[in-house]
């Protein structure tokens, strides 16, 4: 199935422990860098090496959690190459593949419940990028990165 990594911080630990041994479950090979204890941490310190990770091409995709999801949704972007989608329902997840090829998902740990973070996870794993117009779109995103450096 693949590798996907996965960190949190402590508002988001618990969910992303869940879906730790559910993408197992899946097949993924499961990177989890961090949070590993419920201990108050900046989000930036584990949502960063992912968001490297994605955009160095070291890895094709990854799960980010905080609390909302907003904090490690706006720091994921800032990666050149990175196209983080946070969601909280399964249509926007398929969506956030289908038209935006998104490489990482971002969920709020205290929005969402277990059971509905394995319900986006699974939607946005099996849902295809479809390219054609959405294509044209990201590509006007990666001119505007690159004339931005």
């Amino acid at each position: 199935m693949g590798k996907i990594a996965i960190a949190s911080d402590h508002a988001g630990r618990e969910v992303k422990d869940d879906l730790i041994e559910f993408l197992k479950g899946l097949g993924y090979e499961v990177i989890d860098m961090g949070v590993n204890s419920d201990s108050s941490v900046d989000y930036p310190d584990y949502g960063s090496p992912v968001a490297e990770k994605v955009s160095g091409g070291k890895i094709e995709r990854a799960v980010l959690l905080c609390g909302t999801g907003i904090g490690m949704s706006i720091l994921a972007n800032k990666y050149k190459g990175v196209r983080a989608a946070l969601v909280s329902d399964v249509y926007s997840a398929r969506m956030a593949k289908e038209h935006n090829d998104a490489n990482i998902l971002v969920i709020g740990g205290r929005v969402v419940g277990k059971g509905l973070a394995r319900e986006l996870v699974k939607e946005w794993l099996e849902a295809k990028f479809i390219g054609g117009r959405h294509q044209r779109r990201l590509d006007k995103i990666k001119d505007i990165e690159e004339k931005r450096k």
